[in-house]
């Protein structure tokens, strides 16, 4: 396309189903239309179709996230939902501000989420709080320049463990950047790192196992955490706490059961 990451999958493009699941019910997406904090989801429930860029750093151009969310909002609103993945592994902000206008603004979004937190933290990058939000505030403005409706989404991701936290001593305040700047100018905030804390916090083997390397989160840590919680910001689903506890459950029940009757003993 245009030296974007699509998610614009063929899929996307011939309106094939690309999950098995119910459409909502006309009166449903009448309630959508009304009472979504997203303008985005209320749009999509109206029946107009929307574009959705995700703009960040490798969390965003490997995140499995950005599939899972398109797969969803595919299944709640077929053929109106077009997803593009303007990601670049080790961009910080200020990469983020030189690339917008050919990542992003090219694209005419309707719906832009950020993400640039994790690296603007990191320590070999030399990049102040005060640029990290000076950055963002630039984007921001640029993106509205251009489409003065569009929806922008800020996010912050998960902390980091082993050499990436050694090298992002001071991840916290940069992502306190964006839940400022996502007060201050009334946008929709995902605040995943208090989510992704509660992880760390309860089960650690459950965080190594979402976020292996100590960086990157993959599809199971995604899926559990990252998605949810755009979902439920979105206002259609129920979210982190919801999928944690049920996660939670089937490891219990797992562990509970033992070996399988039969299995062969070691």
């Amino acid at each position: 396309m245009i030296g974007v990451r699509g998610v614009l999958s063929l899929a996307t493009l011939v309106c094939l189903p690309m999950v098995v699941g119910a459409k909502p019910s006309q009166k449903e997406l009448a309630s959508m239309a009304q009472s979504s904090p997203s303008k985005t989801v209320r749009a999509l429930a109206a029946g107009r179709v929307q574009l959705i860029a995700c703009y960040g750093t490798s969390l965003t151009y490997g995140g499995a996230w950005v599939g899972q969310l398109d797969r969803e909002l595919q299944r709640l609103f077929p053929c109106n939902v077009l997803m593009v993945n303007g990601g670049v592994g080790g961009m910080a902000s200020p990469g983020g501000v030189n690339g917008l206008e050919r990542r992003v603004l090219r694209t005419h979004p309707d719906c832009v989420f950020l993400e640039f937190g994790i690296n603007d933290a990191y320590d070999g990058y030399k990049i102040p709080v005060e640029t990290c939000r000076s950055n963002l505030v630039t984007m921001i403005d640029r993106i509205l320049a251009t489409n003065p409706e569009c929806e922008i989404i800020l996010m912050t991701m998960n902390p980091t463990l082993g050499k990436p936290k050694d090298v992002r001593p001071h991840l916290e305040d940069y992502y306190q950047v964006y839940r400022d700047v996502a007060k201050e100018r009334g946008l929709l905030l995902v605040d995943h790192y208090t989510n992704w804390l509660t992880v760390l916090q309860t089960d650690r083997a459950a965080f190594d196992r979402f976020i292996p390397d100590g960086l990157h989160p993959g599809a199971l840590g995604c899926s559990i955490v990252i998605t949810p919680g755009i979902l439920s910001a979105l206002g259609l689903g129920g979210g982190f706490e919801e999928s944690w506890k049920a996660y939670l459950g089937q490891a219990a029940e797992t562990k509970t059961e033992g070996p399988k009757e039969g299995a062969r003993q070691r």
